[in-house]
């Protein structure tokens, strides 16, 4: 079982940093989840600096705690997880680190290991995507986020941070009929920007219906279309208000609190998901470590949806042994 090193034994700084204080094993291993960095941000068509955002988060980790109140649970009483380390990416070639990125996370999703994915800029998730797509086929994407990213292209360029959800499903990687963006606000290139995703099969969820229909309402939605379908969860960390984390590439006023993020993902534990990433963290713009402290807080609750279901499996297990035994 591989869990965080103990604060009571070792202060939280100490030791090299790993998400949570986690153990570094760079192979596939018997865990049920893996912590993975993506240092990528040559597809940020603004501000850059992301690449440094694996690192960043996990400096601000070491202060999480395993037992998760509001979902009460010890994550690491039903959980084992491992620090994966990072992809090695290669600045300036998107497409050759995208075939990293399939190469390395390849053999987790074939050891059915959930992997977390600290990036680097949006653009990573398309590689990400490819690889969750290789063992599952096609998934329902849940994202958070303020932009769609499904433009066709920028300057251009087919492959940047703004298109990856075009290319997904160009591809045939993601299920757009089961797949819900939610969070979408802020000044647009054309009137069209929302409407062209919505063409594509997207269900768009905007900030403005969110604070409309509320978290429940939202939540109901997305449960409604994504069903059973397997699932790989996207969180670009500028769905969060600039208030609350304004160390991000294209930063929109009028996000979400860091509470309202929380509450969505805490409600989504009876997802089946495959994968899950977050992204467009950039450390120089972070003001008092505020990005690192939602970033954290937000794969932690991810990693609690992955204990969450550990448990019901031992659960059901349980049950199902009993019932046999009785016979």
């Amino acid at each position: 079982m591989y869990k965080p090193k103990s604060s009571l034994e070792s202060p939280r700084f100490c030791g090299i940093r790993t998400f949570m204080r986690l153990p570094y094993v760079n192979e596939t291993v018997e865990a049920d989840f893996a912590i993975v960095g993506v240092p990528f941000d040559t597809g940020q068509s603004f501000r850059t600096g992301a690449r440094l955002g694996p690192s960043h988060i996990r400096d601000f980790s070491s202060l999480l705690r395993p037992y998760n109140g509001v979902q009460d649970i010890d994550i690491y009483e039903y959980c084992s997880g491992i620090d994966y380390g990072d992809i090695d990416v290669i600045p300036g070639n998107i497409h050759r680190t995208y075939e990293n990125i399939e190469l390395g996370l390849e053999p987790l999703f074939n050891a059915d290991i959930t992997p977390v994915i600290l990036g680097g800029d949006h653009s990573i998730t398309l590689g990400s995507l490819r690889a969750a797509a290789k063992k599952h086929g096609p998934l329902s994407l849940i994202l958070f986020d303020s932009h769609t990213d499904t433009s066709e292209a920028l300057y251009g360029e087919q492959y940047t941070h703004g298109t990856p959800f075009k290319r997904a499903l160009e591809e045939g990687l993601i299920s757009p009929e089961n797949s819900v963006f939610i969070g979408m606000r802020g000044s647009m290139v054309t009137p069209n920007d929302l409407d062209d995703a919505r063409e594509l099969g997207f269900k768009i969820i905007t900030m403005r219906e969110v604070r409309e229909l509320g978290t429940d309402e939202v939540v109901r939605q997305i449960y409604e279309r994504v069903g059973n379908h397997k699932a790989f969860l996207s969180f670009d960390i500028d769905f969060y208000d600039p208030v609350y984390a304004p160390g991000t590439g294209t930063p929109e006023v009028g996000g979400a609190t860091t509470v309202q993020g929380i509450e969505f993902i805490q409600k989504l534990k009876d997802i089946n998901f495959v994968g899950f990433d977050l992204v467009e963290v950039l450390p120089a713009y972070d003001s008092g470590q505020l990005t690192a402290i939602a970033a954290s807080n937000t794969i932690y609750e991810m990693i609690t949806l992955i204990a969450l279901n550990k448990r019901r499996r031992v659960q059901e297990e349980k049950e199902v042994a009993s019932l046999e035994s009785s016979k």
